[in-house]
């Protein structure tokens, strides 16, 4: 077993082995059974977390439920303390987490700690202000006054994927906690170590079951854990397919849902635009955490005119893309995150072969023996692709990129909402009315203008269509864990009248 040290060399940057975080405690799973985590870019085994069963979801449900009633009457000032701390906390270990985020997932060092942590403590530091927004209304009517109040939903299932875990984590838990929710957070079984040794930094400011952690298969504790009658809200953000079974589940106890899926963005660039960022930020949507990202401009629509000068850049940066060790200095692109993954990417660039596209630069694995052990693949950019195609149509989650000229931008528009997803999309122009004209007709929850991946804290992130629904990153997020209860306070005395 590898095991790494802290960034400062005070220590142990991981556990061997880490427990399931319930009621203020590490636990043993009950299955006796645990799971490796590893390092995607040397094949390495870095710890082991348990792999939990129904009872261990029934027990952290339950230690969620017994802390709620408390944390729910806590004060503003109490849950922007704790959510300030925790951000205090995240930023004095960035280096480390930022390692630990490279190490399990294979994401670059530089990326993870210039992007991923940073917005990671953005959150608490958003959500500890917005601790004093909850509050309710009143209404005035002639005989009557009401008081709507805005309580916490209760206990809340979060279950996040294994592409940005600690940034997850933290959109998910920062809102919650501020409303006064009480959580059980299931982790992806690939890669979750950032989450737990997260947990394990500020487990001692945490009150007992207001944050438990289960690890473990989504098959052997999702059910479990969302049809538990404690449970009265889920967030989850993952595959389409996953989703279905979380819907299904949910529907037992007739629980609300947040949703946040996949993606096969638009990325549109007009004539007239500026082509070299245009091109900087086609290639940096392509390798950006390795292409492992729902919100990925994935298909490149470039109008005709401009296509051969845009194509020539995207091509000559994405050829001097750095490919290896993820915590080198000056890597670019890292390894993917499994097995399973790199498998499916591979598959995707075969496929693209088979339908007809060309291979601009990329295509392949990555050849060497720095890659010998590692889930290396090539930035790929794929030019003749039509939007009928498979890689146009299904989420690769992968450093590749389809490319869709267009002349007719009607005709363009039609095929960009031709997708059963409709999570991002970015637009290129200087035409100020034919940027409005554009975000106006794109079917999606987010559009980024002139620079993609333009992520500020405070900006509603969400999908349409089988993206999912609801909207996270910002304060719209606080509407779905919280309810309203109406007061209705009578202002006129005596009696009605109605039998005499």
């Amino acid at each position: 077993m590898f095991q790494p040290t802290r960034h400062d060399g005070s220590g142990p940057l991981l556990l061997p082995e880490y427990g399931h975080f319930i009621g203020g405690e590490w636990i043993a799973g009950t299955s006796g059974e645990t799971i490796a985590q590893n390092n995607p870019a040397t094949g390495q085994v870095l710890a082991r977390i348990q792999a939990g069963s129904a009872a261990d979801a029934h027990r952290a449900a339950e230690a969620a439920r017994s802390a709620f009633p408390a944390w729910s009457r806590s004060s503003a000032s109490r849950r922007q303390e704790l959510l300030l701390e925790i951000a205090r906390r995240v930023r004095a270990r960035a280096a480390d987490f930022a390692l630990i985020e490279s190490l399990n997932n294979g994401k670059t060092f530089a990326e993870a700690k210039a992007f991923d942590i940073p917005h990671a403590i953005a959150q608490f530091e958003y959500f500890a202000g917005a601790a004093y927004s909850l509050h309710g209304e009143t209404q005035d009517y002639p005989d009557a006054i009401n008081l709507v109040h805005r309580e916490a939903i209760g206990v809340c299932a979060q279950i996040i994927p294994w592409n940005v875990p600690l940034l997850m984590a933290a959109m998910k838990l920062a809102p919650a906690l501020a409303a006064g929710n009480t959580v059980v957070l299931k982790p992806a079984e690939l890669v979750c170590l950032s989450v737990l040794e997260f947990i394990r930094e500020v487990a001692d400011i945490l009150p007992a079951g207001v944050i438990n952690v289960l690890t473990g298969y989504g098959a052997s504790v999702g059910e479990a854990l969302v049809t538990h009658p404690a449970v009265r809200k889920v967030s989850f953000t993952g595959s389409v397919g996953t989703a279905r079974r979380v819907l299904s589940y949910a529907a037992h106890n007739i629980i609300p849902q947040t949703m946040e899926l996949g993606g096969k963005s638009a990325h549109i660039i007009c004539q007239g635009a500026d082509l070299a960022a245009a091109a900087e930020s086609t290639v940096m949507s392509t390798v950006f955490n390795k292409g492992e990202v729902c919100l990925a401009g994935s298909r490149v629509f470039v109008q005709r005119s401009v296509k051969d000068e845009f194509l020539e850049e995207v091509v000559r940066i994405t050829k001097g893309i750095r490919i290896g060790n993820p915590q080198a200095e000056g890597t670019q692109l890292g390894a993917l995150a499994s097995r399973a993954q790199f498998d499916k990417v591979v598959g995707y660039l075969t496929l693209a072969r088979e339908e007809g596209a060309s291979v601009l630069t990329g295509g392949d694995v990555a050849r060497g023996a720095i890659f010998d052990g590692g889930f290396f693949v090539q930035p790929t950019i794929l030019g003749n692709v039509t939007n009928e195609m498979r890689v146009a149509r299904e989420e690769i989650f992968g450093p590749v990129t389809c490319v869709i000229d267009w002349a007719d931008e009607n005709e363009m528009v039609r095929q960009a909402n031709d997708t059963t997803y409709g999570l991002a999309g970015g637009i290129w122009t200087k035409d100020l009315t034919q940027a409005h004209r554009l975000a106006r007709s794109l079917e999606t929850g987010v559009i980024w203008v002139n620079r993609y991946f333009n992520l500020q804290a405070g900006i509603p992130l969400g999908g349409c269509k089988q993206s999912g629904y609801g909207r996270e990153f910002a304060y719209d997020i606080l509407r779905d864990y919280t309810t309203t209860k109406s007061v209705v306070i009578n202002l006129q005395e005596g009696k009605l009248g109605v039998f005499e």
